[in-house]
Order: structure tokens, then C-alpha cells, then sequence
């Protein structure tokens, strides 16, 4: 069957664009070959920094012919209808319909329209103008006189059909003046030349020779393994990179890797910075040095040109630059160790937090108070918690966290581990902002978990207060991220946390308005309890088991939720477990039903004098003990027991509804029955609310 090869040849896309790019050119076009009836065996895109193309495999010659059957008028409906019905039908004279009889309408008018299919190219062609006039770059621009819009001016078009082993046609249409064809060019200076292509394979082995890598995984393999060979054969390792990868591979049509070098002594910088600064301004990759463990005074660059002399004026025009960048990196380094961290701390009293909740300083001095709260709760120390939380966003107002915001937390570090602060100070300096994501770690040393924690609830509390929550899929201060964080480091460090405490100490900031909306630290702990059902969702935990657990009053410590969540879901999986929620949804069913009709509730306990069968006697006996055990072993942590007692209910339970009629004709002794009904409930919610429990 035929192929399609589609090439868009232009100046230069910017890379961050270009893998969306292709993504975006292959669903269009298979998209709207699809919906005029062109299906197809297969489509890859291709990128690179000079071209957009397509190839679509296996597309037929033409559209299948298409057979309507268009039912008409009644006969002798007014000329009018039939008018209408000719030029709906595309006849031009009623004797060319048929007619056809209905039993109960009659005879009426019938038109068998055939519309043969239209050949592929000539479809390709009525669509390709369109997705290109309309193709929906993140920017574009437009160039000379005409009114097209492209990421950068557009020069060629190559568009060709047709099936191995046959000289494809060209696919002829016009979008601005530009006239598809079946001609590219080549490498920019390597191989300028018109090269005339065919279909995908000549085309890619075509431009191979004139030094153009089309394949974008190609590419950034090529870069790869190259730099790897080159680091082992100068005894060092690469550092590798993958969003840099993928960068440099939209920069080049042809790969040449490039090793370059700088002097010893910017190594004096910490690796991070090097690697961020060589990394940032000439997009080259790093070397580490096993025998030190540091980066040695080495980078790799990519360069698109394969030089007569080597590249070795690529080489030292990149090396020019990285020293002048390190040169800078190196004075910011030096003068942000010569002034110190604290020296930075009065500037916070200048700098706005949020409009509604003060300056970095207030922020700071809650960071502090609350860090100072947490730290027996989570082992740490109280001056050490201090000191750390009073210190860890100081760096923000250094010269190296100016130039590469990412380095924050990391130079803080740095600058504390130099300024003599003890390890645990210098190590919350940069903790305190993890876990950045579901991916990043947690912290784990006792002072980073207490900053950590005040960073996080400070700024929950401070917005919820202000009623700046997430909204739908917006969430400008990051807070779903905060929460999980702060659930991440409870969970994964073992710690035993009342968040509804924690909330309320932060909450008599001066900074909390007057005016805070009614009900805000409920709704905070209803917005962790939403994040914790998500994050143990993720690991196969049931939500409605953390609903039933949170439903309970004042279930604020995490890890005993997760805990409760963890010995439930045993219980339910068991016979026991299935069976008593099958006898709890009974009861509470029947309750419902009769309280809805009796207009009041009905609530325990029960009076031993009306409890007339030997059943309902034990049950009433189990229940007392059952409730007395969960309680015992909820009072000890020991989740297991509390379910082991639970367990003890289903077989009175089942033999209750076995042998008693609750809806008994005596009043008082239907009254009782229920009471006992709803001592059922009482006793399960000694571990949760059953009612929240599904399926």
C-alpha cells in the first residue's frame, strides 16, 4: 500500500518546541486522514531543528466509493418539498428517484446516491493547507509580506505518495507562495544542496549523507554514547543529563561531540554550581573524576558542524565562555562566604511574603515558633530547630541563588557548612524544602523534619486562613504540594503528629486575620485527609477505608490513621469482617427505615428487662464486652486486637437476625430491638464509621 512522506523545511525551531511539535503534526493529519475514511497501518513524526516531517504507512490509493440510500417526499407532495428533496439529494429531475410503497405512509420518493471515493493525494492535498495555516505553535511569527504564521519562516515543502517499488507522485498544494515538492536540502554548511527525495527511506538515507541525523532519538543516542566514549577514554565518568540531552539534541542536525577544558582552580566552586553555570549558559555536560569523586575540570560540548580542524575553535570559543560565566560564579561564591548568611536576615523585614500575611520576616519568626513546637515531637532540638529555621531561607538573598534559583536550600547548605553552624543547621538549610515532589526524597535527620514541617503548615494555614485554597486545577502557591509533603515526612519517618494541634498553635499568629472564614482548620484537616487518600490510593489503599477512619472525632495523628487503615482493610478481607458489615448494613438499614418512619432516632443503650430471647440476650452481652475490648486495644495502639474483638459480633449478630423479628407488635419491645440495632453501630465505631465503608 502507499505511503505519505510529509517534510516541513524552515529556520530554526527552538527546541523545547520541537518534540510536542511533531507529536502535534502526526495526530492532525492522521486525525483528518481518519475522518475522510484513509486509514492507515502506521505514522512516525520526525524533528529537528531545521524540519518538521511525517511518514504515514499503508494508506490506500483512494477513498472507498460511498452508496446513500436518501428517503423523500410522499408522491405528490407540493413542488416545494420536492424541490428541496432534489437539491439534497443532488438529482436533477424527480424521474431519477425511485418510488417505493409504505404500507401505512404510502408511496414516497427514494434516491440511491453513489459518490465514488476521491484519490489520496488529491485528499492530502485539500487538507494539508489547513493544518499548516492553523498549526498551533506555542509562538509564531510572520515573515515579508504574507499573512502565514510559522515558529520561524518556512521555506520548503515536500509532500510525495506512493507505494515501494513505484515512483511516487507529488502531492501538489500551495500555502503562501511556498509549492510542495520533492525537493530538501541538507546540512546548513555542510551540505546546503537541493537533494529530490522519494518516500521515507531514500529521504532519511538521503539527508543521512548530507549530514542530517532526521531521527530525534537517533540524535540524542549519537550524544550519548559519544560522551560516554569520550569521558572513558579520559578516565572520567559523565554526568548525566537527560533534560539537557534532550535540549542539545533539538540543536544540532549533526552530533559532534567535544571535550573542552578549564582551570583547576574553579573547582574551588562547589560542583553544583559549576554544572549549573556551564550547564545554563553553553549547554555542555559535565565530568566527574572518580579517583576525587568531584567534577574534574572537563565538559562536553555539542557542536553541529564537523570542523576541518577537529573543532578545536569550537572547543576554545566554548571554553572562552565557560570561564568568563565560572569567573562570575566564583565571585559570587567568595563574596556571599565573605558576607555570611545572617547578614541577609534584617532584609527580610522589606520583602512582602503575600500581602495578607506580612513580610519574609514574620514569616520566618512563625517558621521559628512552630519548628521550635514541633522539635520534641520529632526529636529534635529545640535550639538547634531554632537556629535552623531562623537561618534556612537566607540564601535566597545570595548572590549564586540570584543567578540559579535552582541552587536554593543546596547554597544554604553550603554557607552554613562554612559559617561553622552545626551539620544538623546546615543540613535543614537545604532539606527543608523537600519533598519537592511524589518522587523526591523525604527528609529523615530530626531538625530538617521540624523546619520542614513549620515551612509547610505555616504556609497551609497562612492561605487557608486567607481563603486562598486550590481551586479545580489551579493551585499558584503549590499547596497540594505542601500538604503531601507534609504527609510524606509523617508517614515515611514514623512520626506520631496531631495535626489538628499543630494547626491551632499556628493559627494564634498574629499574622491570621480577624476576618478568616469560619470553619478553616476543620476544612484544612479535610484537605489532608483528601491528600492522604490520594497518596495511599497510589499504594492500593482503599479511600472510603480513610473516610471511615476520618470520620471518627479527632483523628489528626496520620500514622495511626494509616495504621487503622491497614488493620480495617485486613478485617474486611476476612470472612469475619464481610460478614459482620453484611450484619452492620442490616441493622442499619432496618434503623433508618424505621426512624424515617417514626420521625425520631433511635439510640442505645438498651434495657436488659425487655430483652425476652436468648439471642438478643446474647447479643446485648456480646455487644457490652466487644465495645469494652475495642476500646482497651484502640487505648493501647493494638489495631489487631481492637479487630479480633470486632470479629467476636458477627456470630451473635447473625444469630439475632436468624431468630428475632425486630419490628416486633409490642411497642416497647420494638423500641428495645432497635436500640439494639444501633448499639451494633456503637460498638464499630470504636474503630470506624462503617457507614463510609463501600462495597
Amino acid at each position: 500500500m502507499p505511503d505519505l512522506l510529509l517534510e516541513l523545511f524552515s529556520e530554526e525551531i527552538p527546541a523545547r518546541m520541537q518534540a510536542q511539535a511533531a507529536e502535534t503534526l502526526k495526530k492532525l493529519v492522521t486525525d483528518a486522514l481518519v475522518e475522510r475514511g484513509l486509514l492507515y497501518e502506521g505514522a512516525k513524526a520526525f524533528v529537528t531543528p531545521r524540519r518538521l516531517a511525517l511518514a504515514v504507512h499503508g494508506l490506500p490509493g483512494k477513498q472507498a466509493d460511498q452508496h446513500e440510500e436518501k428517503k423523500g417526499p410522499r408522491v405528490g407532495a407540493p413542488d416545494a418539498a420536492l424541490a428541496g428533496f432534489l437539491k439534497a439529494a443532488g438529482l436533477s429531475s424527480i424521474e431519477e428517484a425511485k418510488v417505493q410503497s409504505d404500507p401505512k405512509k404510502g408511496d414516497f420518493y427514494v434516491a440511491h446516491i453513489h459518490r465514488a471515493g476521491r484519490s489520496t493525494p488529491e485528499v492530502i492535498a485539500e487538507i494539508m493547507p489547513q493544518i499548516i495555516r492553523h498549526f498551533p505553535w506555542p509562538k509564531s511569527m510572520r515573515w515579508g509580506t504574507g499573512s502565514l504564521r510559522w515558529v520561524r519562516p518556512l521555506h520548503s515543502i515536500v509532500c510525495t505518495f506512493g507505494a515501494e517499488g513505484d515512483e511516487p507522485e507529488v502531492v501538489s498544494f500551495e500555502v503562501e507562495g511556498i509549492v510542495s515538492s520533492n525537493v530538501t536540502y541538507g546540512h546548513r554548511f555542510m551540505a546546503p544542496q537541493a537533494i529530490t527525495v522519494k518516500r521515507l527511506d531514500d529521504w532519511m538515507a538521503q539527508l543521512e549523507a548530507a549530514r542530517v541525523v532526521v531521527d530525534r532519538d537517533r540524535r540524542k543516542d549519537i550524544i550519548l554514547n559519544d560522551a560516554k566514549d569520550l569521558a572513558l577514554a579520559a578516565g572520567l565518568e559523565l554526568v548525566e543529563d537527560a533534560g539537557l540531552l534532550e535540549e542539545v539534541a533539538g540543536l544540532v542536525e549533526w552530533p559532534v561531540v567535544l571535550m573542552g577544558e578549564f582551570e583547576e582552580r574553579f573547582l574551588d566552586i562547589p560542583d553544583e554550581v559549576i554544572r549549573a553555570t556551564i550547564r545554563a549558559n553553553q549547554k555542555c555536560f559535565v565530568l566527574n573524576d572518580p579517583k576525587t569523586g568531584r567534577l574534574a575540570n572537563r565538559f562536553i560540548l555539542i557542536s553541529n558542524l564537523l570542523a576541518h580542524d577537529g573543532g578545536k575553535a569550537i572547543v576554545d570559543g566554548n571554553g572562552r565562555v565557560i570561564r568568563a560565566r565560572l569567573s562570575d560564579a566564583k565571585f559570587f561564591w567568595d563574596t556571599d562566604r565573605a558576607n555570611g548568611l545572617e547578614k541577609h536576615l534584617p532584609k527580610f523585614a522589606h520583602i512582602t511574603f503575600h500581602e495578607k500575611l506580612g513580610s519574609q520576616q514574620a514569616r520566618i519568626e512563625r517558621i521559628r515558633q512552630l519548628a521550635v513546637a514541633l522539635a520534641p515531637q520529632v526529636g529534635a532540638s529545640p535550639a538547634l530547630a531554632e537556629e535552623a529555621a531562623l537561618i534556612c531561607k537566607a540564601d535566597l538573598l545570595t548572590e549564586v541563588v540570584g543567578e540559579f534559583p535552582e541552587l536554593q536550600g543546596l547554597m544554604g547548605r553550603y554557607y552554613a557548612a562554612g559559617e561553622g553552624m552545626a551539620a544538623e543547621v546546615a543540613a535543614a538549610c537545604e532539606e527543608h524544602y523537600k519533598p519537592q515532589g511524589p518522587t523526591d526524597i523525604v527528609p529523615a535527620a530530626p531538625v530538617s523534619i521540624s523546619v520542614a514541617l513549620a515551612d509547610k503548615i505555616d504556609t497551609l494555614v497562612g492561605f487557608w486562613a486567607i481563603d486562598e485554597k486550590p481551586t479545580g486545577s489551579k493551585d499558584p502557591y503549590a499547596l497540594r504540594r505542601a500538604a503531601l509533603g507534609v504527609i510524606r515526612i509523617i508517614l515515611e519517618n514514623g512520626l506520631r503528629v496531631r495535626l489538628g494541634e499543630v494547626i491551632a498553635a499556628a493559627a494564634k499568629s498574629e499574622a491570621i486575620p480577624a476576618s478568616a472564614p469560619e470553619g478553616w482548620q476543620d476544612d484544612l484537616l479535610s484537605f489532608f485527609a483528601d491528600r492522604l487518600k490520594g497518596h495511599l490510593r497510589e499504594r492500593g489503599a482503599r479511600h472510603d477505608l480513610v473516610d471511615a477512619v476520618f470520620a471518627l472525632e479527632g483523628q489528626d495523628d496520620l500514622l495511626l490513621v494509616v495504621r487503622r487503615v491497614e488493620a480495617l482493610a485486613a478485617f474486611l478481607s476476612s470472612e469475619d469482617g464481610k460478614n459482620l458489615l453484611a450484619g452492620y448494613r442490616r441493622a442499619v438499614n432496618i434503623l433508618r427505615i424505621e426512624e424515617k418512619k417514626d420521625g425520631k432516632p433511635y439510640a442505645g443503650p438498651t434495657n436488659a428487662t425487655l430483652l425476652k430471647l436468648a439471642e438478643e440476650e446474647k447479643l446485648a452481652s456480646a455487644i457490652e464486652d466487644v465495645k469494652a475490648r475495642v476500646a482497651r486495644a484502640v487505648a493501647a495502639e493494638d489495631f489487631a486486637a481492637a479487630m479480633t474483638a470486632l470479629a467476636d459480633l458477627r456470630a451473635p449478630v447473625d444469630a439475632f437476625f436468624e431468630a428475632v423479628t425486630v419490628n416486633a407488635p409490642e411497642p416497647e419491645l420494638r423500641e428495645n430491638r432497635l436500640k439494639l440495632l444501633d448499639e451494633i453501630r456503637a460498638a464499630t465505631r470504636g474503630i470506624a464509621d462503617f457507614d463510609r465503608i463501600e462495597g
